[in-house]
């Protein structure tokens, strides 16, 4: 409103202004004759004068526009970090008031953290399956400690019938039920409009990761989906490595998911636990203060693979198992089921309970590992991929199978019956670009030359 008067003012002091001057040119002097040329030198005077005036009021008009322009960015700018924080409360869906959770314990000296003592809850995100149930009863059945392994149920969709379900643990169970509150529909252009679900997922991880950091105080999170099934030792698993996460800088995360882990491709060591470039998801667990470094700039889509970009793993790794400690019965979804009929059906889940906690798991620490690693994949006999399908070899416990190119891991990968693709550069559970799996029943490692130093990002 301020700017429309100024605006009115000085039309309104213009036109006044040569009216003036028109009158003061045929009324000034009226005894003495005035050339033509004279009056046309005043008035031209006049109205540079006039100009003059003008462009110091537009000058004002132009800072007080700038000045509004610039309070109303700080104002979005404020408004952008508070919805990014989104530190609303959430109302839990029973009646009575939500307990405080139980913070992770702080160490007051360099010794390592008691793994029977940390506080890690499990965030299920859900929609409309109503067989949510299933992994509800798994988690609720090998949960060793309520206090220890509380379980919040964060659901999309306003699907009524899934909620009725999830209600019936609150009631039973004593879980905590959370709603998005946000069920619009997302804009998109027509190409994109097939990916909606994917948009509405990362919507959906973001609000889900504010209440759980910043609502209810957690120090680390354990996420799994309302499709997984998990293994007796599930819990066990994350808490003996939350240590480990928590000690060693270059990890980011733990995951239970191992890409190649369908049956006979791992072996029978369920103990066996591996450092990996590659971020698998499927049940993974994050710290607080990773979410506080990208919880600001989470991607409105694929989430997942945004994760695998270098500009967000920094050259961080997960830890992940050699036999899965989850796997997807979800073969409808977002996805249509991609991969589900090919590959994600055949994923070995663990059956054996490995008392992890009572194990020491610092040779996971990078200085640790890496010169182990590298010894036990360099020392190993070097061999083609048909010596290793032919069977020639089999006296031998592991093998080595040299990649240069991307397009000859791809042909390898092909024909020994891994997944073949990259994310950002690197293949699925890869180390230091190698990738470790069994082929019938012998240890294969498809690694690149000793002297390799880092992933080649055209490779996607």
């Amino acid at each position: 409103m301020r700017r429309k008067h100024l605006v009115v003012v000085v039309v309104t002091i213009f036109l006044c202004w040569n009216i003036m001057m028109y009158y003061l040119l045929v009324s000034k002097n009226p005894g003495k004759s005035i050339s033509f040329g004279e009056k046309l030198t005043w008035l031209e005077a006049d109205i540079q004068h006039q100009l003059n005036e003008n462009s110091g009021l537009l000058e004002q008009l132009r800072k007080l526009r700038q000045d509004a322009e610039r309070q109303a960015r700080e104002k979005t700018e404020a408004l952008r970090q508070a919805r990014q924080q989104n530190v609303e409360p959430v109302e839990r869906e029973v009646q009575h008031k939500p307990e405080v959770p139980v913070e992770s314990p702080v160490r007051t000296d360099d010794g390592p953290l008691n793994a029977n003592s940390v506080v890690l809850p499990v965030l299920m995100i859900a929609c409309d399956r109503v067989s949510v149930s299933r992994s509800l009863d798994q988690l609720l059945e090998y949960r060793t400690s309520p206090e220890r392994f509380p379980i919040i149920v964060s659901q999309d969709c306003g699907h009524p019938a899934t909620s009725d379900v999830i209600q019936k643990y609150v009631t039973s169970d004593n879980i905590i039920h959370i709603k998005q509150p946000d069920l619009s529909n997302i804009e998109l252009p027509w190409p994109k409009k097939k990916f909606s679900g994917y948009y509405k997922i990362a919507r959906h991880y973001k609000w889900a990761l504010n209440q759980i950091f910043h609502h209810f105080n957690y120090s680390a999170v354990i996420i799994v989906e309302d499709d997984l099934d998990v293994s007796p030792d599930f819990f066990e698993y994350f808490a003996a490595t939350y240590p480990i996460l928590t000690s060693d800088p270059s990890l980011w995360c733990v995951s239970a998911w191992n890409d190649n882990g369908k049956g006979g491709m791992v072996s029978d060591e369920p103990e066996l636990l591996y450092r990996a470039d590659f971020f698998p998801g499927l049940g993974w667990m994050m710290e607080r203060k990773l979410w506080l470094e990208i919880g600001p700039k989470w991607p409105v889509t694929f989430w997942d693979d945004w994760m695998r970009h270098q500009d967000q793993r920094k050259e961080r790794v997960c830890i992940r198992p050699e036999i899965c400690r989850t796997s997807t019965f979800g073969q409808k979804g977002v996805s249509k089921g991609l991969f589900f009929e090919k590959h994600l059906k055949y994923i070995k889940l663990n059956d054996k309970f490995v008392p992890f906690t009572k194990k020491d798991l610092s040779y996971l620490k990078k200085e640790k590992y890496d010169p182990w690693f590298t010894r036990q994949v360099y020392n190993t006999p070097e061999v083609t991929v048909a010596e290793v399908m032919s069977g020639s070899k089999k006296h031998l416990k592991a093998l080595r199978v040299t990649y240069i190119t991307k397009d000859q891991y791809k042909s390898i990968a092909k024909r020994l019956g891994i997944m073949d693709d990259f994310k950002a550069g690197v293949p699925r559970v890869a180390y230091r670009g190698v990738t470790s799996f069994t082929f019938s029943g012998q240890r294969i490692f498809l690694a690149p030359k000793s002297d390799w130093s880092h992933y080649d990002l055209t490779w996607t």
